[in-house]
């Protein structure tokens, strides 16, 4: 079996050694190598030619951003950023996102185990080494990025959107939050993020669409114009009580290595929207949100699925449509209209 070579660059000696130990206890993973700066970095990526590389934010002698800008500029390669719990970490991981890194990881914390972080690392890593890295041409992405929005609604709807993503999702949310009709149906959403890295990624889509994004608190109400976004480390549930839905926001165990899981948001959805609802599921590694969207199918709602082309990892989708899960399979650039046509 051909191992995933993995370079861990970290200027914590503790990190090096937490990551190196953990990883070496999955078989199909080999850390080939530890860097404590970008410089050292540059040398054993020459020479030891990782599929993927784990990469801090805040380095001496070269910070992290930097250092992935030259990377997707002359040598792309899968990039997954580690970063620390806080506010301005999760400033600087969505820049990381915007350059080009694929995934993010928290670093350990109290709120936050090595063993767990050790089962999520492993899935990132091999979710990285199957996205195929280009290199970063600006220009494109700031076209895709100002897309045509859709102009508003004919007549506002009490129907629920649900949207679950992962590895790729920060990019493919925008592109179809962005395009949203300012009074578009209430939206929820999963993606697969660490706690505080949710807050700076809500406030962010809020900034570039119509709609108003935010990230969610207990009890909020889930209302047309505005998106919902599960906050890291917490399980996000739809409920409704009379003619209004809310959502739960709470804590409880990992679904798929995840916390929040698409899983947990589809199955709430299909239990308490049930025909009122649409259910897309973005570009992701593993299963997480294929039983969901088969449930919220089956209780009557549409289904969307994001095609392999315009994916940056195929898995979650995959699954779904294995599953008969999808209604439709569509690219990225016409998921936001696909889900306009069915309210």
């Amino acid at each position: 079996m051909n191992k995933i070579k993995v370079l861990v660059v970290d200027d914590s000696a503790i990190v090096r050694k937490v990551f190196s130990e953990e990883l070496s206890k999955y078989p199909d993973i080999q850390v080939i190598g530890v860097a404590p700066d970008p410089y050292i970095a540059r040398e054993k990526i020459v020479n030891l030619k990782p599929d993927v590389i784990t990469l801090d934010i805040e380095m001496p002698r070269m910070d992290g951003l930097t250092f992935l800008r030259k990377l997707m500029k002359y040598y792309p390669i899968p990039a997954i950023i580690v970063s620390s719990l806080t506010p301005q970490g999760g400033k600087l991981t969505l820049e990381a996102m915007d350059i080009g890194a694929v995934d993010v990881i928290a670093k350990p914390s109290t709120a936050y185990s090595v063993g767990d972080m050790s089962a999520q690392l492993a899935d990132k890593i091999r979710a990285a080494s199957r996205v195929r890295i280009t290199k970063r041409d600006e220009t494109v992405q700031e076209d895709a990025a100002t897309a045509e929005p859709i102009r508003a609604l004919a007549q506002t709807s009490n129907k629920v959107i649900a949207i679950g993503a992962s590895t790729g999702g920060t990019e493919a949310l925008k592109n179809v939050l962005t395009k949203m009709p300012p009074n578009s149906p209430g939206i929820v959403i999963v993606q697969h993020m660490p706690a505080n890295f949710t807050t700076a990624f809500a406030a962010r889509l809020n900034d570039l669409s119509q709609i108003s994004v935010k990230e969610a608190q207990d009890n909020d109400s889930v209302t047309p114009g505005t998106a919902l976004l599960a906050p890291g480390n917490f399980h996000m549930i739809l409920r409704r009580s009379g003619a209004r839905y809310y959502v739960e926001v709470k804590t409880g165990p990992m679904v798929h290595h995840q916390r929040p899981a698409v899983d947990v948001l589809f199955k709430s959805t299909a239990k308490y929207a049930g025909a009122n609802a649409i259910g897309v599921i973005l570009t992701g590694m593993g299963s997480d949100g294929a039983e969901g969207l088969l449930e919220m199918k089956n209780a009557g709602a549409s289904t969307i699925a994001q095609d392999e082309k315009s994916c940056v990892v195929f898995g979650m989708p995959k699954e779904a449509i294995k599953l008969g899960a999808a209604d439709k399979v569509v690219s990225i650039e016409k998921i936001a209209s696909e889900i306009v046509k069915m309210v």
